[in-house]
């Protein structure tokens, strides 16, 4: 496979490789991207693993609670001047209230609001407006409490990262720390039980290949790896990292001293997971001009 400046570059900007070393990974790797951070890793050569996705896309992350249910809906645009327009983000403050009564994306999409489906609502908007709207995601969460954090607000109860935090017992204050916390560490489970075993195995795999790498016997490199698979859960897991309010106990621990128990989460934000072509300027002036 061809390797190309552009699949050099995005290697680049995901790991902070040097540019021979990331045409290298790439082309060991017969331009495979998980692949080729997978090597750089194993190298020492990556100075931060690949994030599981690019914020591209605009909108806003809107929360709602009621009853104790709680649910995060997110609503994208193209541009960060929709998101900023106060019927934009009146629209959807409206379809979070309309998500507290459905239990899925569908359901939300044909859910009545004001005489019309949320879906008609957003198509509207759209000729109104003139731009690609969608509503993309819906999560909720049910629990004795049920607390919200919404970080670089647009508006009330809307921005760019939705959090919601549920608690056995009752403790909002605490709550709030939690859910502040999760915005700020992205944890990408609540415990070991429920992390992805594909992503735990791929994680031993590349901790294996940097053991090797020291040239260790493979007795060793056993120690080794249950050493830094623990690291790992202790980085990934909400349950299991340092509190940022307080980073000498555990999300766990500090639960247990609040007299709750914190059974989950939902972190949602503003175009995860979303490619967004970027055109370079001068080519598209280029382009206008041709």
């Amino acid at each position: 496979m061809a390797i190309t400046a552009a699949m050099v570059k995005d290697l680049r900007d995901s790991t902070g490789a040097g540019m021979m070393d990331a045409k290298k990974a790439l082309t060991e790797n017969d331009g495979d991207m998980e692949a080729a951070v997978d090597w750089l890793r194993t190298k020492g050569l990556a100075k931060a693993a690949k994030k599981s996705g690019r914020t591209a896309a605009e909108g806003l992350v809107a929360v709602a609670v009621k009853d104790g249910k709680g649910v995060a809906v997110e609503v994208n645009s193209e541009t960060d001047f929709v998101a900023k327009n106060a019927d934009f983000q009146k629209m959807v403050a409206g379809i979070a209230d309309v998500a507290l009564g459905v239990s899925d994306l569908d359901a939300l999409k044909a859910a009545d609001m004001g005489g019309k489906t949320v879906e008609q609502t957003v198509t509207d908007a759209v000729a109104v407006i003139g731009e690609n709207m969608s509503v993309r995601r819906m999560a909720s969460m049910e629990g004795d409490t049920v607390v919200t954090y919404v970080h670089n607000a647009a508006a009330d109860g809307m921005g760019a990262i939705g959090v919601l935090v549920a608690l056995k017992g009752d403790n909002a204050a605490f709550g709030r720390q939690v859910a502040m916390h999760v915005a700020a560490a992205n944890p990408a489970s609540l415990s070991e039980a429920d992390l992805d075993p594909s992503v735990v195995e791929k994680e031993k795999q590349v901790q294996m290949d940097i053991a090797r790498e020291s040239g260790k016997p493979e007795a060793v490199i056993e120690k080794m790896i249950i050493g830094r698979m623990k690291k790992y859960m202790a980085e990934v897991t909400l349950l299991n990292q340092q509190f940022v309010v307080n980073p000498d106990l555990t999300v766990a621990k500090a639960a247990e001293e609040a007299g709750v128990e914190v059974s989950g989460f939902v972190r949602l934000a503003v175009g995860e997971g979303i490619e967004k072509v970027e055109e370079d300027f001068a080519a598209e002036v280029a382009k206008l001009n041709g």
